[in-house]
């Protein structure tokens, strides 16, 4: 045989004999924030561990699709933003809205005034004005609008906004108020336009609105601040017969509208209401529901109710916040101590009040959301972005906490630990993302999972206990083991590379 063709064959054999088949292997990033002081810190994954709780995977289990988490764009947040230094506006919107930062995907905002505006007002002042010639929402322009075209401007995916009237304008209310009463019924038509009007003059602004809610806590908020009360079937009818078909009309079908949007232990009667028929059901996108019920419950059984009602519609989570407290400024610790009260620690009856003890905001947070995630909601979204030290401003002093509280007077921003606690699944699970099934076997641990487009799987893991775990991740025959700290919300993100 020829030299040449004798190294050739030498050379092929050696490369065949070299050449190991390549797989996939799941490879894992650790975020973690804790009592203990990491604030979305990246760590190092345990390389071994022979002992721990055995958490299987199951992307085969495919539950809902993510369409985003986020938080809303109020007023007070918009105005608070603008008594900052350019450079600390940038670093609040950066942190909520950039890929660096929170990414925000799902966002909120107010239609006419809220009780987190600075005085009360309506983009249809004029009364009688059925036929809204005279709509405005040059309330918007000096700080709401710009908020929101700044964040825009900082996302780069871009996100959805969700928006929500706390009432019509007094002259087509009952009571002629800003609080309380019904909508009356010869302004049924002129209320639906109103929602048209909006979508429209907000479009002019560059501003696409995803969707709607029809009112917020239709079921009221005990007489305090802008509110109108509507019953299932009212709601109802007023989306089938007037709302859903106007927006038809007028180029907005593709809007999403949202029923029912507050707490979630009167959340059956509604969806029964809501999706009785096909003809009830047929404007609706789904449902928006609030957590102020139970500062720990998370109301499982409703949420698999109201999924099993409309498994093809969207439930979205659309307001949440530690309400009745003021800040706590620079003070982490108290993030993770069992010192927040809610507005039913004072009001509620005495067979609810073990529904809303003292508890731990960043328990309540991860708590609700992964509870949620685990119950086919499909979308989260906290209250105020941006609020002041004092918990405001809020013309009617319900004073409230925020992932970020900053002090204009001074210029200074604390990030609080619920921006962290949010970031946790905003920056990790993205819309279209799907949520995946866990076999958990530690009851005192909380995990979810979900898939994201790009393949990843993003996991969470909250340990509320004193005692740091050892966690053996399963999946497709591969174990990956982390370490959990002591009073600790983890997030780990896995990715495949060949190997």
């Amino acid at each position: 045989m020829h030299i040449g063709k004798i190294i050739l064959l030498t050379l092929l054999i050696l490369v065949v004999t070299n050449c190991k088949p390549t797989v996939d292997v799941w490879q894992a990033e650790v975020y973690e924030t804790s009592a203990a002081g990491n604030q979305l810190q990246k760590i190092d994954p345990l390389a071994t561990a022979s002992e721990g709780v055995e958490i299987q995977l199951k992307p085969e289990e495919k539950y809902q699709q993510i369409t985003g988490f986020g938080g809303a764009f109020t007023e007070s947040s918009a105005y608070l933003l603008n008594q900052l230094s350019p450079e600390n506006r940038d670093t609040i919107l950066r942190a909520y809205f950039s890929e660096e930062g929170a990414n925000y995907s799902l966002t909120r905002t107010h239609m006419n005034s809220c009780d987190f505006s600075l005085t009360q007002y309506s983009y249809a002042p004029v009364p009688n004005d059925t036929t809204l010639e005279n709509f405005t929402i040059a309330e918007d322009q000096e700080d709401l609008i710009p908020m929101i075209k700044a964040a825009q401007r900082v996302s780069p995916e871009g996100f959805k906004i969700i928006a929500s009237p706390w009432t019509a304008p007094p002259w087509m209310k009952d009571n002629q108020g800003w609080v309380g009463g019904k909508l009356l019924p010869q302004y049924r038509q002129t209320w639906a336009l109103f929602f048209s009007k909006y979508l429209e003059a907000y479009q002019k602004e560059g501003i696409d609105i995803w969707g709607v809610t029809v009112e917020n806590e239709p079921n009221g908020n005990g007489g305090n601040w802008e509110s109108m009360l509507f019953t299932p079937q009212e709601m109802t009818d007023f989306v089938r017969d007037y709302l859903g078909p106007t927006l038809a009309q007028n180029g907005f079908g593709d809007v999403k509208i949202l029923g029912y949007d507050q707490n979630r232990a009167e959340l059956n009667a509604w969806v029964d209401e809501m999706f009785r028929n096909e003809a009830n059901a047929a404007y609706f996108a789904g449902t928006a529901i609030h957590w102020y019920e139970s500062t720990y419950d998370y109301f499982p059984e409703a949420l698999q109710y109201a999924h099993q009602k409309a498994p093809d519609k969207y439930l979205i989570q659309t307001e949440a916040c530690v309400d009745a407290e003021v800040p706590h400024w620079k003070d982490d610790a108290w993030y993770w101590s069992k010192e927040a009260t809610d507005w039913g620690w004072d009001w509620a009856p005495e067979e609810q009040k073990h529904l809303h003890p003292k508890y731990v905001p960043v328990y309540r947070y991860a708590r609700d959301i992964i509870g949620c995630l685990n119950n086919y909601v499909d979308g989260w979204v906290d209250w105020n972005m941006v609020l002041d030290r004092q918990g405001g401003p809020n013309w009617f002093k319900n004073w409230c906490v925020a992932p970020v509280i900053v002090d204009p007077a001074n210029d200074e921003v604390y990030f609080t630990t619920l921006y962290y606690t949010m970031a946790h699944f905003s920056k990790f699970i993205r819309p279209e993302a799907v949520v995946i099934g866990t076999d958990n076997p530690d009851e005192t641990l909380m995990t979810t999972a979900a898939r994201n487009p790009d393949g990843s799987i993003a996991v969470v893991i909250f340990n509320p206990g004193e005692q740091a775990k050892n966690i053996r991740l399963s999946l497709e025959g591969q174990t990956i083991a982390v370490n959990v700290s002591a009073k600790a919300l983890q997030t780990i993100l896995l990715t495949q590379q060949k190997q």
